[in-house]
């Protein structure tokens, strides 16, 4: 698949799942229940999303170092995906990503029907990795870590800017190795 079409198939599946996790939320959740979903504090946000997401991305850095590179190798997709992006569109990206996802697999399917659903539909729908032991193993963990700091929290923020920073961080690892590699 081309760039264009990776980016494009990416916004129907983001789409696709938002629609999923707005459906649901208005047959599930009454008015206050949806609220407390999203609640808002500042420490644990801090705390657990940015402290969490750093746990992570050290955990993924020290992979990407130490383990062979056709471990983590994804066939080029994530590569594809965000290698030409601007900046302000990464962040979008990440932003939507983040948002839709935490907000279907942990608000709606966690809440519901508990973590280890979440987590094993989660990391299934990561479909392109499931020939590929160590990316879908760490699929796995990262979703049952942030649900348990969802569980840990009660709020999708955490979980929200947790996913948003690891895939950021990630995004802009993928885009600044391009552009090193322009220079040489």
């Amino acid at each position: 698949m081309t760039e264009r079409e990776l980016l494009f198939h990416l916004y129907v599946t983001q789409g696709l799942l938002l629609l999923a996790a707005g459906g649901c939320s208005l047959f599930l959740f009454d008015w206050a229940e949806w609220r407390r979903l999203w609640r808002f504090d500042l420490t644990d946000v801090l705390l657990y999303g940015a402290g969490g997401a750093a746990l992570v991305l050290a955990v993924d850095f020290l992979a990407m170092r130490y383990l062979p590179d056709d471990w983590h190798d994804d066939g080029g997709v994530n590569e594809k995906i965000f290698r030409g992006r601007s900046i302000p569109h990464l962040f979008f990206l990440c932003a939507l990503i983040a948002v839709t996802e935490e907000w279907l697999f942990r608000g709606v399917v966690q809440t519901h029907w508990g973590l280890g659903a979440a987590s094993v539909i989660f990391a299934v729908l990561h479909v392109r990795y499931l020939e590929k032991w160590f990316l879908f193993l760490m699929v796995v963990l990262i979703s049952l870590f942030l649900g348990a700091l969802y569980e840990q929290t009660g709020s999708l923020w955490v979980t929200v800017v947790a996913h948003f920073l690891i895939d950021v961080v990630l995004a802009l690892h993928i885009r600044l190795q391009r552009e090193e590699g322009v220079k040489r």
